[in-house]
């Protein structure tokens, strides 16, 4: 498939998905980077590619066992351009019915010719027009014989990530949170705090008017599902900072932060790339407090600066640091802080598919332990009867539930009810205990997890 233009389609996505699995950079930034370059494509075009680039990363696994079952050779002992043509060419015969098989064959072995694998293109064609043949007629793993097999093609996740949810969630929940994480994603937008009611309904208006469709999100009132989730920066009011994009769970946590305070100052955002939770937490606390948003190096510290700007907010001061190093000057100076830490990101593989190829279990490890030390130094900018929030957008409980205990066994902190800064909906025993947990395909939002505490003394 050529564009208008000439450029090879499938050869753009073929690109992108061989240096995805080299692990080094994230699908979604591969797929922005090639559309920015090739702007003037058609936007047929451009959601081809997308679709086809996100479904194969998103299918992966269930992709390969298909294969399996019609490939003499392992996929894993193909040369990885040949893998990822095979894995292309099935996507398109099983979930793209605007695709003719014939052409999803065809196309593959076009490329594989293009390519320099000539001598290959008898098997890549072979497979996949077995494939089409056999489609239905495929079999899958018995889920009552073995439910982590099942679970894991089905929704092509790694199989220890799925024992992990079986062992935290049960059988019914992890069903559900997989089924989410494979769903369409919309677009979610904050309006500014500062729109009067005029402007905002000539905004929803204008939006609507073009496509993108605003629905009103049912957690807050400031917060809007997009119908349309292309070209965003493009949409009326972007530019002029009358909207920002955020999913919800990350909208909470600011709530959560400020909620049931009498007056915040100063509130001290530890890891704040890209900066939607201080630039919220900004637009807040316009004119009774000031955020400081930090992060490890000047690349992210631009972004949040970047981010303030578009907004237009000027309560907000951006500062290189690393969040693992003490510093002195700022201890107890936060009215609160804001740890939302590195993590296993498990939470938004709906959003970033490949997360779920690149976390291991020692990886897993290693990022629980860095946050440990973080809030062991966050722990001290706190006032005495300060707030802190740890959040997380991962939903396994070493990262989540087990560090907030940790940290209030270990710090003089105790929890404090969420429930303020909580829709009705979200508000149950743990949320009032000060924990709350939100899943793919069970709550209107990403994966996520908010805790609160409040300084003794």
């Amino acid at each position: 498939m050529k564009t208008e233009c000439g450029i090879n389609a499938r050869g753009l996505v073929l690109d992108i998905l061989i240096e995805t699995e080299k692990g080094q950079e994230y699908v979604n930034l591969l797929l922005k980077r090639v559309l920015d370059k090739y702007n003037y494509l058609d936007g047929r075009d451009k959601a081809f590619i997308k679709r086809l680039t996100e479904g194969v990363t998103e299918r992966r696994l269930q992709l390969d066992y298909i294969l399996g079952r019609f490939s003499k050779l392992p996929l894993s002992k193909c040369k990885p351009l040949i893998r990822n043509l095979l894995r292309m060419g099935a996507y398109q015969i099983l979930f793209m019915d605007s695709v003719p098989d014939s052409a999803a064959c065809n196309e593959a072995v076009k490329l594989a010719v293009s390519r320099h694998f000539q001598q290959l293109k008898g098997y890549v064609n072979g497979v996949l027009r077995s494939l089409s043949r056999e489609k239905e007629k495929l079999e899958w793993p018995d889920k009552k014989k073995n439910p982590v097999l099942y679970l894991s093609v089905m929704y092509s996740m790694p199989e220890w990530i799925v024992k992990m949810w079986l062992a935290d969630y049960g059988p019914e929940n992890t069903e559900k949170i997989l089924e989410g994480l494979l769903e369409p994603r919309p677009v979610t937008i904050r309006l500014s705090g500062r729109l009067s009611e005029e402007v905002k309904k000539e905004l929803l208006a204008d939006l609507k008017e073009c496509g993108a469709g605003p629905v009103p999100h049912p957690y807050l009132p400031y917060a809007y599902l997009l119908q349309k989730s292309e070209g965003v920066a493009s949409l009326p009011g972007f530019a002029g900072g009358l909207f920002t994009v955020q999913d919800v769970s990350s909208m909470l946590v600011t709530e959560c932060a400020l909620a049931g305070r009498a007056k915040t100052e100063v509130l001290l955002d530890v890891c704040a790339a890209p900066g939607g939770k201080a630039v919220h937490a900004a637009d807040r606390l316009t004119g009774s407090g000031r955020v400081e948003a930090r992060d490890v190096s000047e690349y992210k510290a631009g972004l949040i600066a970047e981010n303030a700007r578009r907004l237009g907010i000027s309560n907000l001061e951006v500062t290189v640091w690393d969040a693992t190093v003490p510093d002195e000057g700022k201890k107890e100076s936060a009215d609160v802080v804001l740890a939302d830490l590195p993590c296993s990101g498990l939470g938004v593989i709906g959003r970033k598919p490949d997360i779920k190829y690149r976390v291991t279990p020692d990886s897993l490890r290693e990022v629980a332990a860095l946050q440990r030390r973080i809030l062991a130094v966050s722990a001290e900018y706190v006032k005495p009867g300060g707030t802190l929030i740890y959040s997380t957008c991962t939903i396994n409980k070493e990262e989540n539930e087990e560090q907030a205990a940790w940290f209030a066994d270990n710090f003089p902190f105790s929890f404090r009810s969420l429930d303020e800064g909580l829709p009705r909906e979200l508000r149950n025993r743990e949320s009032a205990a000060g924990m709350c947990r939100l899943l793919p395909g069970i709550h209107k939002t990403d994966g996520f997890f908010i805790a609160a505490f409040v300084r003794e003394g």
